[in-house]
């Protein structure tokens, strides 16, 4: 049986992937309107890892007896400057996410939910993942700078991810 306030943070986390598939929705959106279809397809398989992360939690919580409560998600902007402005925002999510990953942590730690805290571990390692690729593209979108061709080039490379 999970600790209230475990399972309370844990159904924070849950709603926090559900805002981060929601957030990478419309950053795809964004790119589709940008005509930018590889950028979008990016964005989209990135939606659909954030669902997949939100269900272990939902899967963990109910595993350990828990009950899940879902709570409304905030609207995401729909709008950036730029796709560098984009993936920037992208990375700093990912940043925000790995904070709350490792304050999760630092709670199952705290009552002494080992099971928890071993579940967290794969989200640890998961999020290093998740920063690297997105700061990864940053860093190609501020080489290309004005580049247009360039930047269709790394359009193609980013409609290849695998979903």
């Amino acid at each position: 049986m999970l600790n209230k306030k475990v399972q309370e943070a844990l159904n924070e986390q849950l709603n926090a992937e559900l805002y981060s598939s929601y957030l990478y929705v419309a950053m795809s959106a964004y790119f589709e309107a940008t005509n930018l279809r590889g950028f979008a397809h990016w964005m989209r398989v990135q939606a659909k890892e954030e669902q997949d992360h939100a269900m272990k939690f939902y899967g963990h919580i109910i595993d350990r007896r828990g009950r899940v409560t879902l709570k409304p998600i905030e609207g995401p902007p729909e709008d950036w400057a730029s796709p560098v402005a984009a993936f920037q925002d992208t990375l700093a999510h990912e940043r925000k996410v790995t904070g709350l990953i490792n304050n999760l942590l630092k709670l199952a730690n705290e009552h002494k939910d080992t099971a928890t805290a071993a579940f967290l571990q794969w989200f640890i390692t998961e999020q290093v993942d998740e920063e690297a690729n997105a700061d990864e593209i940053v860093q190609k979108l501020k080489l290309i700078g004005d580049s247009t061709s360039a930047l269709f080039m790394l359009d193609s490379v980013l409609g290849q991810r695998k979903e």
